[in-house]
């Protein structure tokens, strides 16, 4: 029995029951597949369309309508994308613990979609806002939005938050249950694919009609276009229920966690013992390698954090007590204690992708701030919103990711032979490498609109900065998928959507991060005489061309970082793990009783 015959009886080992929408166990020819997940990649669409749209754009309401100064207004936005995506993680923990996918996504998707429709009666009724500017007799100064109205925007802006965060991580991870990680390997890395295509799709729209909705006929129109549109992606959800394989929640998914490491400290002073008996959840001798139940699949033990060993090491004058007798807070199962070893081993690779985000923040703030003082008509009646130059990597990407799965993906396959045509890890690398190259372009391009303005007093097409948006979506294309798959893919039972907010909370820290970077540049470049690089408030004085070097540089230490993370993670998770042949075979169950 080769090594892939083993992979492949591991991974059946580990498939999960499920269940249809009754609750009754589904099957396999009636539920699930590409049929189902059709339902799940139109939500993703629509969810994504109505808030893009409004994250995109809310700036412009806050200063406008609301009246809240340029800084506050900042904050408000900011805080409102960190709180969408800190928010994922209490969605996971929620479907993966309480509720399951299904059901987390449709009370907190009704839940979006009230914040929307109270946004869009706020922005119509003009009782609800401050008074315009211009009606105000006493002064220009404007009255910024407090009281009954502020309360109303923060309520509308904040359910959306609620709603949101709690629906991404389960869309990714509903639509990926569909799929068994034994027999549909193949279609699950398709699927992965298809769902960044649902994404872009979705990003292309909100950035162009309807931003242009808000724009030309109000924002009231633009929230109730969002409102309609979240409601569209509600139909789909409900209207494949009767297909979709459901993952029943198992309960608290922090609790083992946390009885791991309780057990671990309180047995800190045990010795490290060598005989299989000593090992609590055992029953093979060679506990290299131990078969736990079908319904659990098998893990390794590995040789990572040692420390954690002592949770499952039974004293030895307790040999003959009952395992049931014993609080699993001082005793936990070597399944249970590996499942935590996974978990932490994850997370240097999610760290490495806060840098990534970094660079997208600067995508969203900075270049966008580029694309304002360059030249943006295209005709002498038409001009381009800087802010729809993000939509620039999302045309790319609609051609782009079916050719990737379609072509790349296949030739890949034949010359490693792993499903997905590269291992996730190798699609995170490329994507960080090739995120470097995005701030270099951006770097030289601001070099050169600056130069050209200060020089010569001419002002620079705005196409001259997309270079940047296009090199950063290939990259997105491979590191956001590749982290999903990978944290999809890990043998973690019942953990797959609290896996999958990670994802988002990567995007969280990374804005966060830009914000110290940019006060921390300022802090060392200021003088006496100079505010620092991003100090003046003025791009032609300002030089953000070195502040994007010193991002480039950054991505590239980020990237060798993550090289030395990812050989530790696959050294780490396979040197240990070495099967026996006799013993496996012997101690394997079977196959199709345990699907």
């Amino acid at each position: 029995m080769d090594s892939r015959s083993h992979e492949q009886k591991d991974d059946i080992l580990s498939e999960e029951l499920t269940v249809d929408w009754r609750g009754r166990p589904s099957s396999y020819k009636k539920h699930g597949g590409a049929k189902a997940a059709v339902f799940v990649l139109g939500v993703q669409a629509f969810e994504i369309m109505a808030i893009a749209a409004v994250g995109n754009n809310l700036i412009t309401y806050v200063t406008n309508e609301m009246h809240f100064s340029l800084s506050k207004a900042a904050n408000i936005v900011t805080n409102f994308i960190g709180t969408v995506f800190i928010l994922s993680l209490f969605g996971g923990y929620l479907s993966d613990s309480y509720l399951g996918c299904f059901w987390t996504m449709l009370i907190f998707g009704f839940i979006e979609l009230s914040g929307f429709i109270l946004l869009s009666v706020q922005a119509h009724l003009p009782q609800l806002k401050p008074p315009q500017c211009n009606m105000l007799t006493d002064g220009d100064e404007c009255i910024e939005a407090k009281g009954v109205e502020s309360l109303i925007f923060f309520v509308a802006l904040y359910l959306v938050a609620i709603g949101s965060g709690c629906v991404k991580p389960n869309m990714l991870a509903h639509g990926a249950d569909q799929f068994s990680r034994s027999t549909d390997s193949n279609k699950l890395s398709t699927y992965f694919n298809a769902a960044y295509f649902a994404f872009s799709v979705g990003e292309l729209v909100a950035l162009t009609l309807i931003v242009w909705i808000q724009t030309h006929s109000g924002m009231d129109i633009g929230f109730g276009v969002s409102a309609i549109v979240m409601a569209m992606g509600l139909i789909c959800l409900v209207s494949g229920t009767i297909f979709y394989r459901n993952k029943p929640p198992r309960g608290s998914v922090l609790v083992p966690i946390a009885q791991v490491l309780v057990a671990a400290f309180v047995n800190r002073t045990q010795v490290s013992q060598s005989n299989s008996q000593m090992f609590h959840g055992t029953q093979n001798e060679h506990w290299s390698c131990i078969s736990m139940s079908n319904e659990t699949g098998r893990l390794c033990h590995t040789d990572r954090f040692r420390f954690l060993d002592k949770a499952y090491m039974k004293k030895q004058e307790g040999n003959n007590n009952n395992a049931k007798e014993i609080s699993p807070w001082r005793l936990c199962t070597v399944n249970q204690v590996e499942q935590v070893k996974i978990l932490i081993s994850v997370f240097p690779i999610f760290a490495c992708t806060i840098v990534f985000n970094t660079i997208l923040a600067q995508l969203q703030t900075f270049s966008v701030s580029q694309g304002s003082v360059m030249n943006n008509h295209i005709t002498n009646s038409f001009r381009i919103p800087p802010a729809s130059l993000q939509a620039i990597p999302y045309i790319l990407l609609i051609f782009l990711v079916p050719l990737y799965d379609s072509l790349f993906v296949p030739f890949a396959r034949k010359l490693t032979g792993h499903d997905s045509g590269i291992t996730p890890l190798h699609r995170i690398g490329v994507g960080l490498f090739v995120a470097t190259f995005s701030m270099v372009s951006a770097a030289l391009m601001e070099k050169k609109r600056r130069d050209s303005f200060v020089n010569n007093h001419h002002t620079l097409s705005i196409f001259w900065i997309t270079p940047q948006f296009l090199i950063f979506g290939i990259s997105e294309m491979f590191t956001a998928v590749g982290l999903i798959e990978f944290f999809y893919k890990q043998k973690l039972k019942g953990m797959q959507s609290l896996l999958t907010a990670m994802t988002y909370c990567s995007y969280s820290f990374g804005f966060y991060l830009s914000s110290v970077y940019v006060s921390l540049v300022n802090k060392i470049t200021s003088s006496s005489n100079h505010g620092g690089w991003l100090g003046d408030n003025d791009l032609n004085n300002d030089r953000l061309d070195l502040f994007y070097w010193v991002l480039a540089g950054v991505s590239l230490i980020n990237f060798l970082n993550y090289l030395f993370w990812a050989r530790w993670y696959n050294r780490s998770s396979n040197s240990s793990c070495k099967l026996h042949l006799h013993s496996t075979e012997q101690g394997f169950p079977n196959a199709h009783n345990s699907a």
